[in-house]
């Protein structure tokens, strides 16, 4: 099979027939063999009803459905677990994506050789209340990511199958997705413009606290990558050098105490701020060794990512 389009979807009953219909009149058009893998995220509205009609026209239509909202991460997440395509697409279910990218997307895979091309919506239909939070926030990523696209939340991309079978996608983690492949080692990772549609049916099912849950999740997932097998390399550092400062405080005082005058060194704040640094250093270096203990007795601690084999079988590697 040539391509998997998932697409998450949440009360989008107004839109989905639509998106659907478009879909396999492209698919025909350019005669891919494909799936469209839709994933009802707990909708209240019509929605399942509608993809279960579609899977029982047309074959190629799939659904899962999900018994509560769970986010569009854990819809993704197991819309990517079932696809079969060589290619995997991802789209929303409001219309606001173009399924016409859909041909470009498969060839930029292909042809290209990319791991990943990630839309890039360069001519948005949204308010500036949107817009502007919207380009500080790809700035961000982009400088603490390392990646260079110009926007990292677009939900039209593609990707080699490979990849989405490497990558666990959680929590709201879904807009770091080309992030966490290029930490998994797919860093051949491009970029489309692509067109941006009006909003025809509803409104967003997102509002402003996504940036306020989008930032905590970019540190939460670069702490992850980097430190994730070695929590004591950042807690043991930064609490070894927090306990040496307050030692450090603390021998100037006594020294400073018998030496050169008397007096309480109670009565000193730097006595009660050697103190407090090196009360946290002990807790941060305790934090890294405990860390350590759970990545140690994790059941993915050695869990890498192999891309190719030579000579050796998997029997050799159990």
């Amino acid at each position: 099979m040539q391509i998997s389009v998932v697409i998450a979807t949440f009360n989008e009953e107004e839109s989905i027939a639509e998106l659907q219909e478009w879909i396999v009149r492209v698919m025909n058009k350019h005669h891919f063999t494909y799936e469209v893998i839709f994933v009802d995220d707990g909708s209240k509205d019509n929605s399942w009803k509608l993809i279960s009609e579609f899977g029982k026209q047309n074959p190629n239509i799939k659904g899962l459905k999900f018994r509560r909202n769970y986010g569009k991460s854990a819809a993704l997440n197991r819309g990517f677990a079932a696809a079969q395509g060589d290619v995997v697409i991802t789209m929303d279910a409001d219309l606001q994506d173009s399924p016409e990218e859909i041909p470009e997307l498969y060839r930029m895979i292909v042809e290209d050789g990319y791991d990943l091309v990630s839309g890039w919506k360069k001519k948005r239909y949204d308010p500036l209340s949107k817009t502007i939070p919207t380009k500080l926030y790809n700035a961000a990523t982009r400088k603490v990511t390392g990646t260079t696209l110009h926007d990292m939340n677009c939900g039209l991309k593609s990707y080699r199958n490979e990849v989405i079978k490497a990558v666990e996608v959680y929590g709201e983690m879904h807009r770091y997705i080309p992030a966490m492949a290029k930490w998994a080692g797919f860093t051949k990772i491009g970029e489309k413009v692509v067109e941006h549609r009006k909003r025809p049916y509803g409104k967003s099912k997102f509002g402003l606290e996504r940036f306020i849950n989008g930032f905590l999740d970019l540190l939460s997932i670069t702490f992850i990558a980097k430190f994730g097998k070695k929590p004591m390399h950042i807690f043991g550092t930064v609490g070894t050098l927090l306990f040496a400062l307050g030692f450090g405080i603390t021998a100037y005082l006594i020294f400073a105490k018998y030496f050169f005058s008397q007096f309480n060194m109670t009565d000193r704040p730097l006595f009660f701020l050697a103190l407090l640094t090196m009360i946290l250093g002990t807790i941060l270096f305790v934090s890294g060794f405990l860390g350590e203990l759970i990545a140690r007795n994790s059941s993915i601690r050695n869990d890498y990512h192999i891309d190719k084999y030579s000579g050796i079988d998997d029997s050799q590697l159990a």
